[in-house]
């Protein structure tokens, strides 16, 4: 990386969406953070102090983890992070970077009081943007998610990799509103005063008030393009390929597979049901939604349709209908395709305002994936149950 380069990312504020070019050299060197941030030029959780006193930590979101599928939900602010545990022979917290470690400890920290909080590292997200080593500033987080207790927002999963069990974190952080972290104030974190001057109000509120404001980006438009549905890499369409073809000869068995996904996807579903193949009317399942906990909570019926259609095959106006036709009064619909809903279908939706929850090929992508099916032959073993 020349002299020019490495002195503009020394003096640069972080502007959140912003790229910021590494080197071209072809090796680690190109890693625009150490002369960005400060940390070293390698792994994706990175920290700036001891593991012991922490004082700023770097999250690097990547694509290449297919069974640790790292996401921002840009419409909610939430940041799906998973730990460095990633395969097995390690103990949770074991890890050579000690970042399971560091992740238990913000977490401890950020449920606690004023004092606890303020001694919270200030989390930068980035993401790769798969041209050299250049990044894309995700933001400045917290840890934790304000709908969520402290028994929900880190969460240690057990996974299966070469038949040997072992645990990872899966860890939800909320990106706070701040366009700009000022450089200034990133050297005054590293020099131990978080809270100095040119601190930015939304960590300064978190910190003294507890009081998070998560950076929102509704979409401008409602519905998705087919493009945005379908899958978007070579594994995620390998994944689609292996359900397409494991129900190539009988899509009626898609049915259960679809009302599994769903469950994944939506969490309070209470009950579902496959109806008979023969008069269903315009509903593969029905099943109940639980919204709230305990005595308080209220069960909302919601019909199911499930479309296991080739990639070129889109669900279109005729088949929507269908399901639309038969929902009733205080119902919702969801559908799970894997392939895409046509825009025509989907404008129809969100402009009549018909409560129908779309499961298209990159949703079902993502949701196997968080659920540690990316792999083949996982995927391949969990489908033969249907």
């Amino acid at each position: 990386m020349d002299a020019e380069r490495k002195s503009e990312l020394q003096t640069s504020d972080l502007l959140v969406d912003a790229v910021y070019q590494g080197g071209r050299n072809g090796n680690a060197s190109d890693d625009p953070l150490p002369h960005l941030v400060g940390v070293s030029n390698q792994g994706g959780f990175r920290y700036i102090g001891t593991k012991e006193a922490p004082k700023l930590a770097v999250l690097t979101l990547t694509t290449k983890e297919h069974d640790w599928p790292d996401s921002l939900d840009r419409e909610t602010g939430i940041f799906t992070y998973y730990g460095d545990n990633r395969k097995p022979g390690h103990e949770l917290h074991s890890t050579p970077r000690f970042g399971n470690l560091l992740l238990r400890d913000m977490f401890d920290k950020a449920h606690g009081q004023k004092t606890d909080r303020a001694a919270v590292l200030p989390v930068l997200i980035f993401s790769n943007t798969g041209t050299f080593r250049d990044v894309d500033f995700l933001g400045l987080a917290i840890p934790g998610v304000e709908s969520l207790d402290s028994n929900s927002d880190l969460v240690a999963l057990w996974r299966m990799k070469d038949g040997k069990r072992f645990q990872n974190y899966q860890a939800k952080f909320t990106v706070l509103d701040c366009q700009v972290v000022p450089k200034s104030w990133i050297e005054n974190v590293k020099a131990g005063n978080p809270l100095s001057t040119n601190c930015p109000a939304v960590w300064r509120a978190w910190v003294e008030k507890g009081v998070s404001c998560p950076l929102k980006a509704p979409r401008v438009l409602e519905y998705r393009s087919p493009a945005e549905q379908l899958a978007e890499d070579v594994a995620g369409r390998a994944i689609i390929g292996a359900i397409q073809d494991h129900f190539s000869e009988d899509h009626y068995r898609f049915e259960a597979c679809a009302a599994k996904i769903a469950e994944m996807m939506l969490q309070n579903i209470a009950s579902i049901d496959i109806t008979r193949r023969v008069r269903d009317g315009g509903r593969d399942a029905v099943g109940r939604y639980r919204i709230g906990t305990g005595p308080s909570a209220v069960l909302v019926d919601f019909a199911l349709e499930a479309k296991c259609y080739a990639d070129s095959n889109s669900v279109g106006v005729k088949d929507l209908s269908r399901l639309i036709s038969r929902l009733r009064h205080r119902q919702f619909g969801i559908l799970v395709t894997t392939s895409h809903v046509a825009t025509q279908a989907y404008q129809e939706i969100k402009e009549d305002q018909h409560p129908i929850v779309i499961i298209a090929a990159r949703d079902i992508v993502r949701i196997l994936k968080a659920a540690g099916l990316g792999q083949e032959n996982t995927l391949r073993d969990w489908l033969s149950a249907f």
